[in-house]
């Protein structure tokens, strides 16, 4: 991995915290990183509940990135429950379209750490609904 994706391996594995917080809710299963487009990196994690309350560690991310006053995207980092990264879910996927229907894809995303491979989001959703 380059620096820009150790830094992001670095600010996402600093959240990853697995724990119950209630009998309802489970957190930090899963840990994200986002850089924006000023190079900024913020980070969030899943917060699983009994109901359909929950969120992603990716869109956790992505909220903090917009309540910081930013709104593109360049990378995408998630750190899985075995260590592993991988790709985000359509809710997360759709989330980004929707914020940068006319450049989301070229947003990066970290799909193996040990080989380096990334792919970009438009490589996984190549025609979305949104024209």
């Amino acid at each position: 991995m380059d620096a820009v994706w150790q830094e992001m391996y670095d600010a996402a594995k600093a959240v990853l915290n697995a724990r119950k917080v209630s009998d309802y809710v489970t957190c930090g299963e899963v840990a994200a990183a986002i850089r924006s487009r000023s190079g900024r990196i913020y980070t969030g994690i899943c917060v699983d509940t009994c109901s359909t309350l929950g969120i992603c560690a990716e869109r956790s991310a992505i909220f903090a990135m917009l309540t910081a006053g930013e709104q593109e995207i360049d990378k995408v980092f998630a750190i899985l429950p075995d260590g592993s990264s991988g790709a985000p879910c359509g809710a997360c996927r759709e989330l980004m379209v929707q914020l940068m229907p006319q450049t989301y894809q070229d947003i990066e995303i970290m799909m193996n750490t040990e080989t380096g491979k990334t792919i970009t989001l438009g490589e996984i959703t190549p025609e979305w609904w949104i024209p």
